[in-house]
């Protein structure tokens, strides 16, 4: 619903002070709900007609480029989702892996740091105990 911006006058009161396009011209009429279109027959509209056409062909070739470009996006981010799904698949299954490896293992490992430990305390204490004599 749209406002008219003059309350209580008629919208196409004032048509008369405007002038649209050249060789178009409005001019009021009897009734006031009314306009009467007067076209200059110096202009060509089969130019313009040509020129619009014209226009719109450069519009549509330019939304086809677009569609084209959203599909080759579209695509691009679908192999990119199918790659990140791929490695993160792979980082699951190693660190399964790797889970499993330290459950089997990870006693054993322990044990060294702690064998590596002792002997490393043992190998100073010697050395500690040659080097006073």
């Amino acid at each position: 619903m749209s406002t008219n911006p003059h309350r209580g006058a008629s919208f196409y009161a004032d048509a008369a002070h405007y002038r649209s396009r050249e060789g178009l011209s409005t001019r009021p009429v009897a009734s006031s709900d009314e306009i009467q279109l007067h076209i200059d027959p110096g202009i060509d509209f089969d130019d313009e007609i040509i020129g619009l056409r014209g226009q719109v062909r450069k519009l549509k070739n330019v939304a086809e480029d677009i569609g084209s470009e959203v599909k080759h996006q579209r695509d691009f981010l679908e192999q990119v989702q199918m790659t990140m799904l791929k490695a993160q698949a792979g980082v699951k299954n190693n660190l399964r892996r790797l889970n499993k490896s330290i459950v089997r293992n990870g006693a054993n490992h322990v044990v060294h740091v702690i064998v590596f430990a002792l002997v490393c305390f043992f190998m100073v204490y010697f050395w500690s105990k040659l080097s006073r004599k």
